[in-house]
């Protein structure tokens, strides 16, 4: 079954294929020419982009989530469909079986060389990574370690005219002590090995521009540029460096800050050009519980320098734009976003969803059955909350204010088993369907601060009518049928309702502000548990609706 699962995932066949989906509560393509920023309201942190032909892939950071580094296509920049994932499993392997919050995939860069699409990613544990493919739609090959250690963060790839390879990278803080530097080494000619020291090529101890990270490596006109975001994630701005050697001395300009908008950071992203020849540039905006979000700003370039956004005062300093006419493209091209909702009926579990860890059989299954299982994950005789439960199945906060409901079939042999629907966070919240004595009941629970190991707090709101009891080997099976709903609202207020009949839903429990994770934005999703030592249950996904 894992194997179908992950041929299902993975083999998703043509573009022209997939159905396109339409999000009923953000879409960026404004119908008249112009777009919207954000240009998907949604947690791709750290994204990177580029061109082959006349198609666009992204890709971001999925730390440690899984299957890992998401595959986004476009064909005009505004409209992207998820179409497949880098990684079925983060490596190493069986280290990320269990949550490594915060940790794995960490900044990647994609590029198209020779006929193949590479993306190099830093794991700040172990080092840096690289993974490619001629058909980005397919299999991806088994990821490379190009090289070993710790720290080493941001990776970026360039193949220069001479033949020769080089890796430029940056460093955290968090694991090398050291940060606000760049480095650039040589690789072997497959791109699959460093095969030099390391030499530094920018200090941003400057005291001007601190929290250098995230650089991206291009070459133009004969010039080595470096882009890169200072000033941290919140408060930062967009760097440009040049040089005519690719050791430096490199000249460093500032080329976009936030200014009067309300576009925070502007942080993290990559230059692509188009066919036409054209100049954009793709990053995110750090936005609380709703992850960081992709901003779209037109680039141009002012005497060999980059200028990103719009430049009102010709200073070569640009801000955000909210509101910009379309990339020019070939052909028209319809509105598509990501997928939200599953309604469960193939083998194929949508692309939206993600595990808190590497993918493991006792998971659960999808099937053609019209329904995904999901079994109760058995909690640890030492458990305090969620931090340490891996099966949970979650996406990303699709915009500002959503509907998120599914209609669930609980099963359940021993007291104290649970299924429901989850807001996850370092403080989250979930609504639990729970099997008591011959029944089943209705709780809220929430737990705040989960990575320092805080307990969560549990309310019973209500016994719930309609279940039913067949024999079913040494224990009585229990189950119910529930709709489940949260609704979210402006500055994530998250409102939970319940139904028995999905047509009359009831307010239960209290409000609950979401609040982002570890380096990722709130989730939405699914989660079964039993307790420890007994006998697991599950719960039957119907299907899934995000609406408005």
């Amino acid at each position: 079954m894992r194997r179908l699962i992950y041929t299902a995932l993975f083999a998703v066949g043509c573009l022209t294929l997939q159905a396109q989906y339409v999000s009923e509560v953000w879409v960026a393509d404004r119908g008249d020419g112009t777009y919207r920023n954000p240009i998907i309201h949604a947690d791709y942190s750290d994204p990177d982009v580029c061109a082959v032909g006349d198609d666009f892939y992204m890709t971001a950071s999925s730390f440690g989530c899984a299957p890992g580094l998401p595959i986004l296509h476009s064909k005009d920049l505004v409209n992207w469909q998820l179409v497949n994932y880098a990684l079925r499993e983060i490596p190493p392997v069986e280290y990320y079986r269990e949550p490594r919050h915060g940790k794995g995939v960490w900044a990647p860069c994609i590029r198209y060389h020779a006929g193949e699409l590479y993306i190099y990613w830093g794991d700040p544990d172990h080092g840096i990574y690289m993974v490619k493919t001629a058909d980005p739609l397919g299999t991806w090959d088994e990821p490379v370690l190009v090289k070993a250690g710790k720290g080493m963060i941001d990776p970026t790839p360039l193949w220069d005219d001479d033949g020769k390879v080089y890796l430029a990278h940056a460093w955290a803080a968090s694991r090398s002590k050291m940060n606000s530097i760049v480095v650039i080494s040589e690789m072997n000619a497959e791109g699959t090995q460093v095969i030099s020291d390391p030499v530094l090529v920018y200090d941003g101890n400057d005291g001007v521009n601190h929290t250098v990270e995230g650089p991206k490596l291009y070459k133009r006109d004969g010039w080595y540029y470096i882009f890169a975001p200072a000033g941290g994630v919140e408060k930062g701005w967009q760097l440009a460096m040049r040089s005519r050697s690719i050791y430096g001395p490199y000249e460093v300009r500032r080329v976009m800050e936030q200014g009067d908008t309300d576009i925070n950071g502007p942080h993290q992203g990559g230059w692509v050009e188009t066919p036409q020849g054209e100049s954009w540039f793709v990053h995110f905006q750090d936005k609380a519980m709703y992850g960081r979000i992709i901003h779209l700003n037109p680039m141009t370039w002012r005497d060999g320098w980059p200028v990103i956004g719009e430049d009102k005062d010709g200073d070569g300093c640009g801000n955000p734009v909210r509101r910009h006419a379309k990339p020019k493209v070939s052909g028209k091209h319809a509105k598509t976003t990501p997928v939200e909702s599953d309604e469960f009926n193939t083998r194929q579990l949508g692309l939206q969803w993600e595990w808190h860890a590497n993918y493991q059989d006792l998971y659960g299954f999808t099937s053609d059955l019209g329904y995904m299982r999901l079994y109760g994950h058995v909690l640890s005789e030492e458990f305090v909350n969620f931090w340490e439960v891996p099966n949970l199945l979650l996406q990303k906060f699709p915009a500002e204010t959503f509907t998120a409901t599914t209609k669930l079939k609980v099963s359940a042999k021993a007291d104290g088993q649970q299924s429901g629907l989850i807001v996850m966070g370092w403080d989250y919240c979930y609504l639990a369907v729970v099997k008591e004595g011959d029944g089943f009941v209705l709780r809220q629970v929430t737990c705040k601060d989960a990575e320092q190991g805080t307990p969560e707090e549990v309310t019973t709101l209500a016994a719930l009518p309609g279940g039913r009891a067949y024999e079913a080997g040494l224990h009585p099976n229990y189950e119910i049928d529930v709709y489940l709903r949260v609704k979210v609202t402006k500055g994530g207020i998250c409102h939970f309702s319940y139904s028995t009949d999905g047509k009359r839903f009831v307010s239960a429990g209290k409000p609950f502000t979401a609040r982002q994770g570890k380096w990722i934005g709130a989730k939405v999703g699914l989660f079964s548990t039993a307790p420890y030592g007994k006998e697991r249950g599950w719960v039957d996904a119907d299907w899934f609706r995000v609406t408005k």
